[in-house]
């Protein structure tokens, strides 16, 4: 297998800052305090009070269900407390509806339009449901409101980076720094912004400036060690990445990243060992787990990669990838009967995500 056939997933995790900035600023809006509810009668008025009473103790206790439904039951008793709202919206936020999430601070925001949080919890919502546009024009109109709020300019640049909109993120970049001069987040998004571009030389420079600024940070030596295997520099490549493993030996997920590196430059005894222990560390692991059957089949391993995607397959049994590699080994090992069976199960889940080029694979290998 080529190096191109590491899933896009793990990629991802080295050469771009992909997941959205912080949810934590949104937890403010979760307590709503002193309800304006000046159209409620005395019995209402403490009806309500009780509920986000009830609802912000079961905050602090992490039921955010029950937190819910009482101030779903807040909002039916004053429907014009952008508080409550954007409470909610805080609460499908962290549980993951981030559409119903997305609705609650639209409705904040028709009742508070200038609250820049609101648009910052909109433009979380979005981006996390993918929808970068909206998220991009919501995060603006916080930086408009909150221009001071490094929050903003943090969550605006990575959904520019998802974009591709490279230039912009240099452009705030200094007024981030301005703001913060130590934010490593700002410096992991610019380093990226630089990467994407491929200007190698440029990206090298600026991370050896930020690692020296910031000499624990794990993230940024491996985006360094990143840059300097794509400039063709294996050795300072490697150096790189033995510092990443002083820093953090046993956090799995910097293991995985080092076994990504070293498998995308062919180190693949090196990458098997660095998959082994973060599997080794985090058991339950995707990526590592992924990482070790691909490893295993590159290597023309078959009996330790078929192991290895079946315990990928009861890691994720609706992920087609490890029913995909299986089928493919058990066919060439001769073992039809289930080669068969788990292609056609590799097949069905790939209908269902519209993965067109995945399918014509496996009809491939089925022979259809």
């Amino acid at each position: 297998m080529s190096k191109n056939f590491l899933p896009q997933l793990s990629i991802s995790l080295l050469l771009g800052v992909t997941t959205v900035v912080d949810l934590q600023p949104l937890a403010v809006n979760a307590e709503v305090r002193q309800p304006i509810a000046a159209n409620l009668n005395p019995q209402q008025r403490e009806q309500l009070n009780n509920l986000l009473t009830k609802g912000k103790e079961y905050i602090d206790r992490g039921d955010l269900n029950n937190a819910l439904t009482l101030y779903r039951q807040a909002a039916s008793l004053d429907g014009n407390n952008a508080r409550i709202f954007s409470g909610m919206g805080y609460l499908y936020a962290t549980t993951g509806n981030y559409s119903a999430a997305a609705q609650s601070y639209q409705k904040a925001l028709s009742l508070d339009p200038d609250n820049a949080a609101f648009y910052y919890g909109l433009g979380y919502s979005y981006a996390q449901n993918g929808n970068n546009g909206e998220a991009l024009s919501a995060y603006y109109q916080a930086l408009k409101l909150d221009p001071n709020n490094v929050q903003n300019y943090l969550a605006l640049g990575v959904v520019l980076l998802r974009e591709g909109k490279y230039n912009q993120v240099e452009d705030f970049f200094p007024q981030t720094i301005a703001l913060d001069p130590n934010n490593e987040k700002a410096y992991d998004i610019m380093a990226t912004a630089l990467y994407k571009q491929e200007r190698i030389p440029e990206t090298i420079n600026f991370l050896q400036t930020a690692t020296n600024k910031f000499p624990q940070n794990s993230e940024l030596k491996l985006k360094l060690a990143t840059a300097f295997f794509k400039q063709g520099d294996s050795q300072a490549g490697l150096q790189a990445l033995q510092e990443v493993q002083k820093l953090d030996p046993n956090n799995p997920n910097v293991q995985v990243k080092i076994a990504i590196v070293l498998e995308q430059e062919q180190n693949l005894d090196s990458a098997l060992a660095a998959y082994q222990k973060a599997v080794a560390l985090d058991s339950k692991n995707f990526i590592a787990q992924a990482g070790l059957a691909r490893i295993y089949e590159q290597k023309n391993n078959g009996l330790q990669a078929m192991i290895a995607y079946r315990q990928l397959i009861e890691l994720a049994p609706e992920n087609p990838y490890a029913y995909h590699r299986l089928g493919k080994i058990l066919k060439d090992r001769g073992r039809t009967d289930e080669a068969k069976q788990m292609l056609q199960k590799a097949k069905t889940i790939y209908e269902k995500q519209s993965k067109n080029q995945e399918i014509k694979e496996v009809q491939q290998l089925l022979g259809e």
